[in-house]
């Protein structure tokens, strides 16, 4: 009895010895390591990448400019799953997360907070093809989704207390612009988003819009472990009360969220009264545009329209700025010193548009060419690139602008960004983009002449 007491004890912690699986090492101190580790999430508000290929977003850039004064690098980590970027904080896999999280009750009793450096408030979005909802009591019955561990979930299980037939789906992965894109799909009839969210993404979706809101606001912040390092905290308070002190954070807020009103649907009598009054300053420069690329001006133009309305100060929230709208990274490129010189502008706009049809697989032809190298100019090549690969993925022809831009949108879900190499992009807009070139270029042609130079050679001359 005894050998058999010693040989199942044995057995017991053999299998214990098995069986455990070794705790994953906290991150070492930033101090010790000039290497600061950051959780983020990848989406429009957070971190993503950028037409030009770079890392972008309201985060992105507080953390690097954070980093860069402190005198870090930084590694980010990217999760696309909230419960698991909350859970590897607490693990101390990183020493912060930086990822619009809405300092909640329940997340304060769970994680430190930083100081609040922007205001949201929770709204309840729905499809306007659908009756809209006027409370949470209409909402019974119906498809509603949240992000799980987001300050909409907890909304959703106190306003049950009160309507006890309110029923939700939690998503894990995917965040907020992925519900907005199912809305929009008629794949549920309601999702609650902070509204910071929704100001990015409304353009993308003509028939969303906001329901009714929470009352209460709520206050984003960087969520640290309970038990934080005390220099780390400091310098980040620090930081935050200077650049909300010397108008940094309202500059950088203005950038991505300070335009972000609902664009107008395209409008044909707009387009008709500026080739009558705006076009006939810029058209030397489109014709010369056509000269040095041989692309015809009309699209050219048609471009500039859809990017600024022929407007050369145009700046949009993200830094792009112009006539025809180029980052300073892609104007750089191609040798732009004044964006808003609209010369320049058109010329470089041109040059590149070039570059990205010349850049095409050979085997794509005439017309889808010059349209997915547009998507290309509004999201960058890799992005076009993954939608092709998608393409390819549901036997779709990765040759063809038609099944290539059915592709596209997927790069804001994560179950499509996450099997490919450049990740999120807010691939719906490049399809809008394109489709609305085409538009005004079909106008262009109707109503505008194809350019002849003046100066012909001899034999055009009869000579």
């Amino acid at each position: 009895m005894r050998k058999l007491l010693a040989l199942s004890f044995s057995l017991l912690l053999v299998s214990c010895d098995v069986t455990l699986p070794k705790p994953p090492q906290p991150v070492a101190p930033v101090s010790k390591t000039g290497e600061l580790v950051v959780l983020t999430h990848n989406g429009p508000t957070t971190y993503y990448e950028s037409p030009n290929g770079e890392p972008t977003g309201f985060e992105y850039d507080l953390v690097t400019l954070f980093a860069r004064e402190a005198g870090y690098r930084v590694k980010f980590l990217v999760e696309d799953n909230m419960d698991s970027l909350f859970q590897k904080l607490a693990q101390h896999q990183a020493h912060f997360a930086a990822a619009g999280i809405t300092q909640t009750d329940a997340l304060n009793k769970r994680m430190r907070f930083g100081p609040p450096y922007f205001k949201v408030t929770q709204q309840v979005i729905y499809n306007t093809d659908a009756v809209k909802p006027r409370d949470f009591a209409d909402l019974v019955d119906a498809r509603v989704a949240v992000v799980a561990g987001s300050s909409g979930a907890e909304t959703m299980l106190d306003m049950r207390q009160r309507i006890p037939g309110l029923h939700w789906t939690e998503v894990g992965t995917g965040g907020g612009d992925e519900l907005l894109d199912r809305l929009s799909k008629g794949e549920l009839d309601a999702v609650i988003v902070n509204s910071n969210q929704f100001d990015i993404a409304q353009n993308l979706y003509a028939n969303l819009d906001v329901a009714f809101e929470v009352k209460h606001p709520d206050q984003l912040a960087w969520a640290f472990p309970k038990n934080v390092d005390p220099a780390l905290y400091a310098q980040v308070q620090a930081f935050f009360k200077r650049i909300q002190k010397d108008g940094t954070l309202k500059r950088l807020t203005e950038r991505y969220y300070g335009h972000a009103d609902r664009l107008e649907n395209a409008d044909v009598a707009g387009i008709l009264a500026r080739m009558k009054d705006t076009l006939p300053k810029y058209l030397p420069y489109f014709h010369e545009a056509e000269e040095l690329t041989g692309i015809d001006w009309r699209l050219i133009a048609a471009i500039g329209y859809q990017e600024s309305h022929w407007n050369p100060y145009a700046t949009s929230p993200t830094g792009v700025r112009g006539l025809m709208m180029m980052t300073g990274d892609t104007a750089d490129r191609m040798g732009v010193t004044d964006r808003l010189d609209p010369h320049q502008s058109i010329i470089a706009g041109a040059k590149y548009l070039a570059l990205l049809v010349d850049a095409m697989p050979d085997r794509v032809e005439e017309p889808d060419r010059t349209w997915m190298a547009l998507a290309a100019y509004n999201q960058g090549q890799g992005h076009l690139e993954d939608a092709r690969i998608l393409a390819q993925r549901h036997k779709l022809s990765p040759l063809s602008w038609s099944d290539v831009k059915q592709t596209l949108p997927l790069l804001a879900r994560s179950e499509y960004n996450s099997q490919v190499k450049h990740g999120y992009c807010r691939g719906g807009e490049a399809v809008v983009f394109v489709e609305n070139i085409r538009t005004y270029y079909d106008i262009l042609v109707k109503y505008q002449r194809p350019y002849k130079p003046l100066l012909l050679s001899k034999s055009e001359a009869g000579i």
